[in-house]
């Protein structure tokens, strides 16, 4: 089954407007590094924002009386607008022009503190200009000298809201806002198609190993970081059955810089990780070590996606027999996060294992779809705690009473018991690091959920909705949502 991409929300601003504080609020972890110099951000940095919420609301803000439901989007913080002095910082206005035509919604953010400058009115021309649904977020408005909304109003944007990004204020009303303009998630009929997506940093041999797949000249290829600029589609058949290929882009324009480590846009291959059910997370054999390949697992890993590790240019290498054996340890060291994912040496020159990658994607899909009786899963319960019982904390003993499986593609458990909220994280990878070895998912990404009795119980005494307070918990709990 493939689940209709994630939407896309932007946030655009001119420098120490406050983007990343605000991107921290909604994602609710520190992942952009926030500092008080003007444009301390480079990168665009990317989270998924989950938000229950009830139903759509009116002109005034108020709660249409619908059924609960949830929202989920990428957000994305990118660097702030300055005058382009240099390269560098033009590549960074081409990131905003690359969001905004990219986001569903964009985000553009002023200090309410400030009069309008001429660079606030290029940022939300630039949004305005894109014809994407935008919202202004006049930001720091707790702070004195904090002006009206109708100082803005000549830059054309209809919905406003006002925050306070550094104290959390108004957070429920962008999300309220995001939620009244991005589709709902659907899923779509099952049609036995295995999409892979091609996912890595530019010049890492993407482009060469999509050919190889699709046995065709599909993609251009050339030695230049980001000849890929949108997503290369072509459908194969491997054992009868057809295997669409998605080769994305890399940096968003080539040879636009090349001094440092290569900036890269993930705004696209968001688009193609959303729509795969397997990634191939390319990384150079020649250039292990580099934290964006990390921070692209961990994006997949949030997908729920399946996920190999494919070491390219495996022939341009200088190597002897011991190489590879000696190798895999570096890897698996950077890549510990997702322990369960294979790794694969392949070059798309010699052919190297290249057929092997559709076998493992095949059966790496066949694992994201099996079912596991809620007898063996909760005999395997019972081992668990029989050999490791869950320790707690203040006192309190966590009881694990069943497991059942509720979804796959990827599997989804949800563990019952009491006072779940003890439950020390290590126990929590201890339990699922049994489930993998017991019914084997190597390759994908797993998730468990919890759901603690005692507080469905008192929910369902005081005539609360138990479902939605187990999604509003853990979604706290992970740091994924920040609920009204």
């Amino acid at each position: 089954m493939s689940a209709h991409p994630l939407p896309t929300v932007a946030i655009v601003g001119q420098t120490n407007v406050g983007k990343s504080s605000l991107f921290n609020r909604l994602v609710g972890e520190q992942r952009a590094i926030v500092a008080r110099e003007p444009g301390t951000t480079r990168d665009n940095v990317v989270d998924k924002v989950t938000y229950q919420f009830d139903g759509e609301r009116d002109e005034h803000g108020h709660k249409a009386p619908r059924s609960q439901r949830e929202a989920a989007f990428w957000l994305v913080d990118t660097a702030g607008l300055k005058m382009a002095e240099d390269e560098f910082e033009a590549s960074i206005q081409d990131q905003i022009s690359e969001a905004a035509d990219v986001a569903d919604v964009i985000l553009v953010v002023v200090d309410s503190t400030q009069y309008l400058s001429e660079q606030d009115r290029i940022v939300a021309k630039k949004a305005l200009k894109s014809k994407k649904p935008v919202i202004l977020i006049l930001n720091k408005c707790d702070l004195k000298g904090s002006l009206p909304n109708d100082e803005y109003i000549r830059l054309g944007i209809k919905t406003v809201v006002r925050t306070s990004a550094e104290h959390g204020q108004g957070m429920d009303d962008i999300l309220a806002s995001i939620v009244q303009h991005i589709p709902e998630r659907q899923n779509t009929a099952d049609d036995n198609i295995l999409r892979i997506a091609l996912i890595g940093r530019p010049n890492v041999g993407k482009s060469n190993l999509f050919n190889s797949l699709a046995g065709k000249q599909q993609a251009i290829v050339a030695n230049i970081a980001g000849t890929t600029r949108d997503v290369n589609k072509v459908r194969v058949r491997y054992e009868k059955r057809d295997v669409e290929l998605l080769d994305t882009a890399g940096i968003r324009r080539s040879g636009k810089i090349e001094h440092g480590p290569e900036k890269f846009s993930v705004l696209r291959s968001l688009q193609a990780i959303e729509q795969a059910d397997v990634c191939l997370l390319l990384i150079d054999a020649g250039e292990l070590h580099v934290a964006l390949d990390q921070k692209l697992a961990g994006l997949i890993s949030e997908a729920g996606k399946g996920l190999v590790l494919v070491v390219s240019k495996w022939d341009a290498y200088e190597k002897d027999a011991y190489s590879r054996d000696a190798m895999a340890p570096r890897i698996g060291r950077d890549f510990d996060f997702v322990p369960w994912t294979p790794l694969i040496f392949t070059s798309a020159v010699t052919g190297q294992n290249v057929t092997k990658i559709f076998e493992l994607a095949v059966q790496i899909d066949a694992r994201r779809k099996q079912e596991v009786q809620t007898a063996k899963l909760n005999r395997l319960l019972a081992k668990i705690v029989a050999k490791h019982p869950p320790a707690g904390l203040r006192n309190k003993h966590p009881k694990l009473r069943y497991l059942v499986q509720s979804d796959n593609s990827p599997p989804w458990f949800i563990l019952f018991g009491s006072d779940l909220r003890y439950l020390h994280w290590s126990y929590k990878r201890y339990l699922e690091r049994a489930l993998r070895e017991t019914f084997d998912f190597a390759g994908t990404s797993i998730k468990i959920s919890y759901r603690d009795e005692k507080v469905m119980k008192r929910n369902r005494e005081l005539g609360i909705d138990h479902v939605q307070q187990k999604l509003n918990r853990e979604n706290k709990t992970s740091g994924k949502s920040v609920g009204n």
